[in-house]
């Protein structure tokens, strides 16, 4: 079966959409942030820290491309992974993907209620979060857009599975 991506804004519920989705389709879920994170044996903050962005976004390369067509996966990718290295080109052509687009003052809402730090371009204590993610927003939603699927504002696995039904 294919595989289904998760893309969108961090906070938007690829995770937590995506074990649901995962669980109701008996796929397995994986989550590309928590892979990269086991591969370089430090956190994604450390990354950015220690090494930098740019080589954070070729360790998302590495880690996307070792996933394969037809492995009956819902994967939750990390916000910005689909905007670089041609990776929405890839996602697309191994699997369906699915764009949660939710409002930034949604995310934001999220992103402080969840106050995690671990979130090196998008931090809760930031007093320019909503600007920060609404021009992020802004700079992602073309390759986003591209996505086979299209889910806007807050939504359900239920809803999800009702859309991308009839491309699996």
């Amino acid at each position: 079966m294919k595989n289904i991506f998760l893309i969108g804004m961090p906070s938007s519920g690829k995770s937590t959409l995506g074990k649901r989705i995962a669980d109701a389709l008996h796929y397995r879920f994986i989550d590309t942030d928590k892979l990269i994170i086991r591969e370089e044996g430090r956190s994604i903050a450390e990354i950015f820290a220690d090494s930098g962005e740019d080589y954070f976004r070729e360790a998302e390369q590495r880690v996307l491309r070792t996933i394969k067509p037809g492995g009956s996966l819902v994967v939750s990718t990390g916000g910005g992974m689909p905007c670089f290295h041609e990776n929405m080109a890839y996602i697309n052509a191994t699997g369906i993907s699915v764009f949660l687009d939710v409002p930034v003052e949604i995310l934001a809402k999220r992103m402080l209620v969840h106050a995690q730090d671990d979130r090196p371009l998008h931090s809760p204590s930031d007093p320019e979060l909503l600007a920060n993610l609404r021009q992020r927003y802004i700079t992602r939603f073309p390759i986003y857009s591209q996505a086979n699927v299209v889910v806007s504002g807050e939504t359900t696995g239920d809803e999800i599975l009702q859309r991308i039904g009839k491309l699996l």
